[in-house]
């Protein structure tokens, strides 16, 4: 059962439950339109409430990977509302961690971790992650399987050949999911209806080597907070055209020392504070940031006020790389925190504007080339496309279809499926409310919420609203 993340970007939180027993995968959050029309909302998550009158016992949470879309709602749910121990690679449990403890529950919280690739049950689901690479360190798909059969749940994934940070995408032990006969796959469709090329971190690593070489002045990268890898690209193009580098951003660095204490990334090259760059020559400067979706807040719209007295000075001559995506709905507040350092004579590179042709950012999602080459792999006999609106999941359910599927249904939020040898039905359909959560006040009264309490109805083994 989706929770979330049908229909939508973000929110992404998927049920799986066999013999009465259930399994969480992802508990993430989605954010408004930066339109002012949310009412101080800062974004939305289900009803934890509502599970538990769906449902009942949740006997674990398990992570994909370490993104807001799949875990920013933990520390608003867990462990007060929702009670079960939480499953997690280590980058993604430090993330957790660090959040559970500045909401003051991370001492009651059971948090158990498991190695990329690892394996480990749950009562009747035997879980096997499956290492994947993303835009974040340690993401895994997960290998459900129980006496019913094998689900695998990819979480977001690329097939990138290059990562930087890992070794590329596991494929090997999807086939090996596909030879021992798989279920279902439940797959991320972000770029399902896009023909997109393969691309790679080293792309984007190279490009910033070009960028570094050839600008007069200081040279800012603007990234995900999660985006190790990304950093450590500019730090490797830093040092290669003599400059000193610094990460700025409170997710960025957090996430950077994370990385350290696991030996994905190496901090010798980096100063300590961004302050630190102060009496460098502009030519000698380079600084790594948040602030990719015009957050107010974030170090990029900082830059722009020039009201930091740690950060560096910009104007004609310096760079900005705007290394992201902006999500859609984000367009007017990313404008509106670059146009004063336009005015200065910043220059500033977004992905339409990137220089000599070269990728300053690739995405992290699979396009339906690397879709289908996860398809033919895996060779499911159903597809279930989640994580995306009405139009990523209809061209995933077309291309699966295409790809040797026997069916692959468009769900909706809520809506329960029976998947076994026998095939895969619809059960019916739960409502779950979509309620606001805001970052001074936590869960907003349930006045917020959407939608009505679901009506209960029993079934055997199973307890859904119809």
């Amino acid at each position: 059962m989706p929770v979330g993340g049908l229909g939508r970007i973000g929110m992404n939180w998927t049920l799986y439950g066999h013999d009465g027993r259930w399994v969480l995968v992802d508990a993430g959050i989605a954010f408004p339109d930066n339109d002012g029309s949310a009412g101080g909302v800062d974004a939305f998550i289900p009803d934890p409430e509502a599970l538990h009158r769906v449902v009942g016992r949740i006997d674990a949470l398990v992570v994909t990977h370490a993104h807001e879309d799949h875990i920013g709602a933990i520390q608003h749910v867990f462990p007060r509302q929702i009670t079960c121990p939480i499953w997690a690679t280590p980058f993604a449990a430090a993330a957790i961690s660090r959040r559970l403890e500045e909401a003051g529950t991370l001492d009651e919280a059971e948090i158990r971790t498991f190695p990329v690739g690892g394996a480990f049950r749950i009562g009747a689901f035997a879980i096997r992650s499956i290492r994947l690479t993303h835009s974040v360190p340690q993401a895994v798909a997960l290998a459900i399987a129980t006496p019913a059969g094998t689900v695998l749940h990819t979480g977001d994934f690329k097939l990138d050949p290059e990562p930087l940070i890992s070794l590329p995408t596991d494929i090997e032990a999807i086939r090996a999911v596909g030879d021992a006969g798989l279920l279902a796959l439940v797959c991320d469709s972000t770029n399902a209806e896009r023909d997109l090329p393969i691309t790679s971190e080293a792309q984007v690593r190279d490009s910033f080597r070009r960028i570094f070489a050839n600008r007069p002045g200081t040279v800012v990268v603007c990234c995900f907070g999660t985006n190790v890898a990304r950093a450590i690209s500019a730090c490797d193009a830093a040092s290669r055209s003599g400059r000193q580098i610094a990460l700025t951003g409170r997710s960025l660095r957090a996430h950077a020392e994370t990385a350290e204490k696991l030996g994905i990334l190496d901090s010798q090259d980096m100063l300590a504070e961004p302050s630190h760059l102060r009496g460098l020559d502009r030519r000698e400067m380079a600084l790594v940031c948040t602030g990719t979706q015009g957050e107010e807040n974030a170090a990029l719209a900082r830059l722009a006020r020039r009201n930091d007295w740690r950060l560096p000075e910009l104007g004609l001559g310096d760079t900005i790389i705007m290394s992201a995506s902006v999500i859609p709905g984000n367009e007017a507040a990313v404008e509106r925190v670059l146009e004063p350092l336009r005015a200065r004579g910043v220059e500033v590179l977004t992905q339409s504007e990137a220089a000599e042709g070269q990728p300053i950012h690739v995405s992290g999602h699979a396009g339906r080339a690397e879709l289908a080459i996860m398809h033919r792999h895996a060779r499911p006999r159903f597809v279930i496309p989640v994580h995306g609106t009405d139009l990523h999941l209809r061209a995933h359910a077309s291309l699966a279809l295409d790809c040797g599927a026997q069916a692959a249904p468009v769900g909706a939020d809520g809506v329960v499926m029976a998947v076994s040898a026998a095939g895969i039905k619809l059960i019916g359909r739960v409502e779950i409310p979509v309620i606001g959560i805001s970052r001074d006040d936590g869960i907003l009264p349930r006045a917020t919420s959407a939608g009505k309490a679901a009506r209960q109805t029993q079934r055997p083994g199973l307890r859904i609203a119809v």
